[in-house]
């Protein structure tokens, strides 16, 4: 990293992944405060060797480059306390920590990594409850003791569903679950040998009942609880988690929600009575093409598996042990919205790449798998991914909140060009150069071109572009040439975006091309209305057969080329004045008065 990449990480000012300090001539103690809240949070940079005046809001007016004096003594003295027991783990290596000078100035950029589940909590001194730290938007924070004991039970590679719940017997298992259960469980696994165990010996090889040899307790474990109890015990145990789905499909002003399910005392909220009352809500309005496999029709499709897997992970994936926390799952038009307590135990590419799982609930994860829900370890999401992929659909995104202690996966059935399209849309609207009424109407138009285009899934961006290039080109003359010259703008930015600008500038052209030739062709309407002084101007300038730009008549009229281009082409519609269909160096012909007809 140089100077000038530095710079422009500084200038963004502090967030969630940077910190500046001071630090002249010492490393601050704060600095170590930072190192363990980025190794609990997202990861991050610490820059020592910047002055921050927080009465400035221009970025580079407020934090001041103003270096460190001894950076290599700064950098060792670092090392040696990160090294020592300032803090209780050291997950940096040496390329972590680096010089960057530049015009005799030099700075000390510290890179912390997230910290890997089983290494957290990283906390300063030896108490973790009293040197825990997290960050967020306003800068480090100590974490509490809630957030903390997630941290610590993270650490266990086994999970957190096996704990014994003591004093939680059969008793507090919902019969009427468990035998739904296990009847689908017998048509799914034909002569297994769990089937001819009684209820408890059946849920100890689940995972739902154990005893410890150690002390000799047993009971219920937290998964078997959860899956299987009634809902006054789970409520006892767990009356800080909530599960509630909302169906807003149909929402309005008045009405937040046309359907829920969360409790309300008409059945047993246990996991897997929400998983199983949900999950054909879910999906019942997903398409069903009509398939057979051999006699048998097939009613799924990739699209169905993916919905409910994802719902699967909601469920292996929580944090039932949190403070607060709700599995909340949101249905919409378009999409759907996973959201669980617990942060992520490992990092989103790992959990992208698939192949290795870290359920914070691996016997759940079982309990669900042997009656067909949910796929083999560590390939739930990237299942997710290649069905929406194959759909065309824009990618899923897995959401970590590390301040409220959530995950949200959003599924969004919409082609993944629309998000290209609306960006390209709104860099648009961005360089419009015209007044504010008439950017108004562009941007309306814009909207609904964008609103009626519909292609098939297999067809990609450069499809949806001559859509847009179609529904744009109905609009007046005044509007396209503003779009024209706002992508002409555009065009210079990041090479993507410009490709796309550049895309949709020829395919406009064409349009304009195919306008004109239908305008020649067509015969020219009998003027009636007089022409106002500006049109007259215009005209008399004009000799017919010349070629015009909008400039140069411009000049010559003594206006701004806006509003003379717009007389332009009030001109042109009124079938007196036509125009070369180029975007870029159009022209302006006066017609003859055998063309006017």
């Amino acid at each position: 990293m140089d100077m000038q990449e530095l710079k422009s990480l500084i200038y963004q000012g502090e967030k969630v992944d940077i910190e500046c300090k001071k630090a002249e001539s010492n490393v601050p103690k704060a600095a170590y405060e930072s190192y363990s809240a980025f190794a609990n949070t997202k990861g991050g940079y610490i820059i020592l060797g910047v002055k921050e005046d927080k009465t400035k809001t221009n970025p580079e007016e407020r934090f001041i480059l103003q270096g460190i004096e001894n950076p290599d003594k700064q950098k060792e003295d670092f090392w040696n306390t990160i090294n020592g027991n300032k803090v209780n783990v050291n997950i940096l290596k040496d390329e972590d920590v680096f010089k960057v000078e530049s015009d005799g100035i030099s700075l000390l950029v510290i890179h912390v990594p997230r910290a890997e589940f089983n290494m957290r909590p990283v906390y300063v001194g030896e108490n973790p409850y009293k040197g825990t730290f997290k960050r967020n938007h306003e800068g480090d924070y100590r974490a509490t003791e809630h957030e903390i004991r997630g941290m610590i039970r993270d650490q266990n590679p086994e999970g957190n569903d096996s704990m014994i719940l003591e004093y939680y017997t059969m008793d507090d298992i919902d019969k009427e679950t468990l035998r739904k259960y296990r009847q689908i469980f017998e048509i799914r696994n034909d002569g297994h040998v769990w089937n001819s165990l009684d209820d408890k010996e059946f849920l100890e090889k689940l995972g739902g009942y154990r005893k410890d040899r150690k002390t000799g307790v047993e009971g219920l474990t937290l998964a078997g609880l959860m899956m299987f109890g009634t809902g006054q015990a789970i409520r006892e145990k767990f009356s800080n988690i909530f599960m509630d789905y909302r169906n807003e499909t149909e929402v309005t002003v008045d009405v937040r929600w046309n359907d829920r399910i969360t409790y309300d005392g008409t059945w047993e909220n246990n996991l897997f009575n929400f998983f199983s009352k949900v999950t054909p809500k879910l999906t019942e309005d997903l398409p069903k093409p009509f398939k057979l496999e051999g006699i048998q029709r097939i009613d799924e499709t990739p699209v169905h598996k993916a919905v409910r897997e994802a719902f699967v992970n909601l469920i292996i994936h929580a944090d039932y042990l949190m403070d607060a926390g709700t599995l909340k799952i949101i249905k919409k038009n378009k999409s759907f919205e996973f959201t669980n307590p617990g942060i992520l135990k490992l990092p989103i590419e790992d959990i992208f790449r698939g192949g290795n799982s870290k359920p914070r609930n691996p016997h759940m994860q079982t309990m669900l798998r042997m009656v067909g829900f949910g796929d083999n370890a560590g390939s739930g999401f990237p299942t997710i991914l290649a069905t929406w992929e194959a759909e065309g659909w824009i990618e899923p995104k897995l959401v970590e909140n590390t301040i409220l202690n959530q995950v949200t996966l959003e599924l969004c059935m919409m082609p993944a060009w629309l998000l290209k399209l609306q960006e390209l849309e709104t860099q648009i609207i961005e360089k419009l150069n015209t007044s504010p009424e008439k950017s108004q109407a562009i941007q309306q138009s814009l909207a609904e071109a964008t609103g009626n285009i519909s292609i098939p899934k297999t067809e990609g961006i450069e499809a949806a572009i001559v859509a847009f290039a179609n529904g744009i080109s109905v609009l007046p003359i005044v509007q396209c040439e503003s779009i024209e010259n706002a992508l002409m703008e555009v065009a210079k930015q990041g090479k993507e975006i410009a490709d796309l600008a550049k895309l949709l500038s020829d395919k406009l052209a064409e349009k304009s091309a195919e306008r004109v030739l239908e305008s020649a062709e067509k015969p020219a309407e009998k003027i009636t209305a007089e022409f106002s002084k500006r049109q007259k101007q215009i005209l008399e300038y004009m000799k017919e057969g010349g070629l015009y730009s909008t400039e140069e008549i411009a000049v010559a009229i003594g206006l701004k080329g806006p509003r003379t281009r717009q007389l332009l082409n009030e001109l042109v519609e009124m079938g007196v004045v036509k125009c070369t269909a180029a975007t870029k160096n159009r022209r302006y012909i006066k017609k003859s008065t055998a063309e006017k007809g």
